[in-house]
């Protein structure tokens, strides 16, 4: 199933837009849009629209690594990266199997490859957060339609991490 499949019949006759991907491993925030300039503006790097995420590994990821992701990694001929990082959970240990991760371009599978080449296996891929717009607290499976001040939101740069 794809996330068109999930559209509630009344708006599946919309012309709508991805506005990026998830691959189907992954799960979380998705932006579908009529509006395929908005899509383009949410999607191209130089915009600098942050998108977060939560990695939950199968071991744990040491401190000491989160400079490797954010300097970055050759893979396959490009750099893969992010633009900051930190480690989730009891901030006292120096390693956890849970790290959010912050960035404002994405290749496909760039987060899972990241972290495998690192000697990381991802179980589970989630983005929480498009610019200042998160889905913290929001059930599952849930679609809200967006109001112009909530879509300018999008654009907005917070970085928290």
């Amino acid at each position: 199933r794809t996330v068109f499949d999930l559209i509630p019949k009344d708006y599946q006759s919309l012309r709508l837009f991805c506005a990026g991907r998830l691959d189907k491993e992954s799960e979380g925030l998705v932006i579908l849009t009529n509006d395929g300039d908005l899509a383009n503006r949410l999607m191209h790097p130089s915009n600098l629209v942050v998108k977060r995420y939560q990695v939950s590994l199968k071991q744990p990821f040491p401190k000491k690594n989160i400079p490797k992701l954010i300097k970055g990694i050759k893979y396959e001929g490009e750099r893969m990266k992010v633009e900051s990082a930190a480690l989730l959970g009891n901030q006292c240990n120096d390693a956890s199997k849970e790290v959010d991760v912050q960035m404002h371009h994405g290749k496909k599978r760039e987060i899972r490859n990241l972290f495998i080449v690192l000697g990381y296996d991802v179980k589970r891929l989630k983005r929480y957060q498009i610019g200042t717009f998160s889905i913290k607290g929001m059930p599952k499976g849930v679609g809200i339609i967006l109001q112009k001040n909530e879509i300018q939101k999008l654009f907005k740069h917070e970085n928290t991490l």
